[in-house]
């Protein structure tokens, strides 16, 4: 394939994706109108949750079970700062944020070390021990959590207690935690994780240090969970045990693959699809858990690539 091949089956994938992403926007602005805007702004901040998780999972090849300790333990900070410190909606947010970027700071350089399963044990250990801290905590609130949370207002002007309004709030704070994301991976810092992700003997051979790379990785995914977590418990106005249970690790895992790990937009897919069918399963009277499993288990089979995955390849193949 010559050079000029190569240039306009790059220009197409461009297009492609831009006109993609265009539509997607266009899609999530007029949703409100279609869609309970509160159902929406759950699927939003799981799109961001999975995002982030995908940074370290697809990106850098770092199996964690313990990122339900960021996103739920940065719930539980901002839910507090919001309602016991009465922290505008911004400083809030902030302070969650900045809650799991330590946290994941603190759990990376005692993790990445490790490799596979050794260090998804350590993960998962470390975020048990987050979980039984929010139990016993008083300021936790134990199994009845934070509840009546306030919204407040947005800079000072934008009323958050309407919904509309908190909509698009957060569609603009994971539209940002997207975009930085994107430009991590597409970076040269981008770049060093995959190769990371391939051979890290051979990056160390480079004279570069994956160790660093992978934490400043690990702490950047566990600041956008945080960033999610906390736009979730001031949007539903209530920080639970229920996000910072080893089941959320699970969740955001599942959502990833079956998206499609190492892309940008399956992380997008999966977490609609999984957030989509447990909301329509709740009142079937269905065990949602096997239903979701079971999908789990026929998309794995058939998209080995996730469904965004199997997707891209199939349309590159036909371009091809």
């Amino acid at each position: 394939m010559n050079s000029s091949n190569i240039s306009s089956s790059f220009l197409v994938r461009v297009r492609a994706g831009t006109y993609l992403l265009v539509a997607i926007g266009v899609l999530m602005l007029v949703a409100p109108q279609v869609v309970y805007p509160l159902f929406l702004i759950k699927i939003l901040c799981f799109v961001l949750f999975a995002a982030a998780f995908n940074l370290v999972l697809g990106y850098a090849g770092l199996l964690s079970f313990g990122h339900a300790a960021f996103f739920g333990g940065a719930a539980y900070i901002a839910a507090h700062a919001a309602k016991v410190w009465h922290f505008p909606f911004e400083l809030a947010v902030l302070s969650g944020t900045v809650f799991a970027a330590c946290l994941g700071f603190v759990f990376g350089a005692l993790a990445i070390r490790r490799h596979g399963i050794y260090l998804a044990m350590i993960t998962l250990a470390l975020a048990q021990m987050v979980y039984f801290l929010a139990v016993q905590m008083p300021f936790t609130g134990g199994e009845d959590g934070i509840q009546a949370v306030p919204r407040g207002y947005l800079l000072g002007v934008i009323d958050l207690r309407s919904i509309t309004s908190m909509y698009y709030t957060v569609l603009g704070g994971t539209v940002i935690g997207l975009v930085i994301i994107w430009r991590a991976v597409n970076s040269p810092f981008g770049h060093i994780l995959s190769a990371i992700r391939e051979n890290e003997t051979r990056v160390t051979s480079l004279g570069l240090k994956p160790e660093r790379y992978k934490l400043i990785a690990f702490t950047l995914s566990a600041a956008l969970s945080g960033f999610a977590g906390s736009m979730k418990a001031i949007a539903f106005q209530l920080a639970s045990l229920v996000d910072v249970t080893w089941h959320m690790s699970g969740e955001v895992i599942l959502m990833t693959l079956l998206g499609g790990m190492g892309t940008l937009i399956g992380p997008i897919v999966g977490a609609s699809l999984v957030v989509g069918l447990e909301h329509f399963l709740s009142t079937s009277g269905l065990p949602i858990t096997f239903i979701i499993g079971l999908f789990f288990v026929v998309c794995v089979m058939m998209f080995r690539r996730g469904v965004f995955g199997e997707l891209k390849l199939l349309l590159e193949r036909r371009r091809g």
